[in-house]
């Protein structure tokens, strides 16, 4: 019997399916630890993995080595040569997900805007749809000389909000 020679193996094909084994380990290991949630996962060419978590109240060193860990014992280091990097969404990376936004309320944000407003601002409350921005400013008065100040309320759709992060405290 003829034996039949198999082609060259497809890497991008074996990337995806890495990618696919990743992201359902990724789900069961987040459904067991509800309070994390997941940023960004990026494989590169050479298989190396990156992902990114946030946390409802933070992240800590343990928590990236549960996620770690997690992903490692699932995937077979002698069918995949890959290296795995596991971090948190860092104090100065812009907020990217509606649970950010939700664990940052109260706190000052700078947001960039579609219509090229930009905005720096206490965040008072955010839902599935959009942030409630509120600060105070100075503006002439009405009537005679002066100014006053004048609290200012805004509310922006997700889908309008280029980049927003939160302001750090010196």
């Amino acid at each position: 019997m003829k034996k039949i020679e198999r082609g060259r193996k497809v890497p991008s094909f074996y990337r995806k399916m890495l990618k696919n084994i990743i992201e359902i380990e990724l789900a069961n290991c987040l459904k067991n630890r509800e309070d994390l949630f997941l940023i960004d996962l990026d494989i590169a060419l050479d298989n190396s993995i990156k992902i990114t978590i946030d946390g409802d109240k933070g992240v800590s060193v343990e928590d990236c080595m549960y996620v770690s860990r997690s992903i490692e014992h699932s995937i077979d280091r002698d069918e995949y040569n890959f290296s795995l990097e596991v971090s948190s969404s860092g104090a100065l990376s812009p907020l990217s997900n509606i649970r950010q936004y939700m664990k940052n309320i109260g706190r000052t944000l700078f947001v960039k805007t579609t219509n090229e407003v930009n905005y720096e601002a206490k965040l008072i409350d955010a839902d599935l749809n959009q942030i409630s921005l509120f600060w105070k400013q100075r503006e002439k008065k009405p009537v005679g000389k002066g100014k006053i100040t004048v609290e200012k309320k805004i509310d922006l759709l997700y889908k309008d909000i280029i980049e927003a992060k939160v302001k750090i405290k010196h």
